[in-house]
């Protein structure tokens, strides 16, 4: 796929989708006529694979990244990100195929990227939302944020949302490698460690549906990675406070960590921000 400089870059994983396939790029290319996109398919058995092809062999815009079986979200978005920062992409969006992202906010989360290096499409911001969910539903996701942001101090309202626009600065200065994890804990993975890097989040109001076609993928293991890796990074972060508490007392016994760097300062004629470092 030939990629025109600055052209944004949608990417979208894929397993068991060819009930959404086409419609998903068809409705991403109706809210962004710009927009570039990547498939990522592993081996789905139901044809998604085949079906992508199909739509790349008619639409030089599409490409699709073949994997060898189901080997999880995270590592495609990586795989995505990847494909993106070896081809002139400043934007890339990550997003589902089921339509639980709604491809009309993709102009909402771009024109964001004037203001912040990662903007996030949020369900938990005024104007966003998740109707037709249950109960139960609503307090796993919501009560999963708060401790998230609380353990974390994150100043961000949706931790675990998956529909994000990131910025080439962002996925630049990230070691995507060393992100081991899946579903709610990369998402939460990804918003820390940019956090972290200093650079500006934003979050824009969405409203999320379930998906119209297809199966989910949710499970309670992926609930449970995320709650390991939110108790582990708050430990690690302890720590850290506890390293520079002595060093600035001067005691000798450790050295100030790096840590989290600061804000970032400023912006230079639309090029990643300075970070303090």
């Amino acid at each position: 796929m030939p990629q025109q400089a600055n052209t944004p870059l949608v990417v979208i994983p894929t397993y068991n989708e060819a009930g959404n396939l086409r419609a998903i790029a068809a409705a991403v290319y109706s809210a962004l006529p710009e927009a570039s996109i990547l498939i990522i398919d592993d081996a789905s058995p139901d044809g998604t694979g085949r079906l992508a092809d199909d739509l790349a062999a008619r639409d030089p815009a599409l490409a699709v990244l073949h994997r060898a079986g189901k080997q999880g979200l995270a590592t495609a978005y990586v795989a995505g990100f990847r494909y993106a920062l070896a081809r002139d992409v400043d934007c890339v969006v990550a997003m589902d195929a089921d339509f639980s992202h709604d491809p009309r906010y993709l102009p909402l989360l771009l024109a964001a990227t004037d203001q912040a290096d990662l903007v996030i499409g949020s369900r938990y911001v005024p104007g966003g939302g998740t109707p037709g969910w249950s109960t139960s539903r609503r307090l796993l996701s919501g009560c999963g944020n708060v401790f998230a942001r609380t353990l974390l101090r994150l100043p961000v309202r949706d931790c675990t949302a998956g529909f994000k626009c990131y910025r080439r600065c962002v996925l630049e200065a990230l070691d995507l490698e060393a992100i081991h994890l899946e579903g709610y804990a990369f998402q939460i993975a990804m918003v820390y460690q940019s956090y972290r890097h200093g650079f500006r989040i934003q979050e824009v109001p969405i409203v999320f549906r379930d998906r119209t076609a297809g199966t989910s993928k949710m499970n309670t293991a992926i609930v449970a990675e995320a709650l390991t890796y939110v108790l582990g990074q708050r430990g690690v972060a302890a720590q850290e406070r506890g390293r520079a508490r002595r060093a600035r007392r001067g005691d000798g016994r450790a050295a100030a960590p790096r840590g989290p760097v600061g804000p970032a300062d400023r912006v230079l004629d639309g090029s990643c921000p300075t970070v303090n470092d």
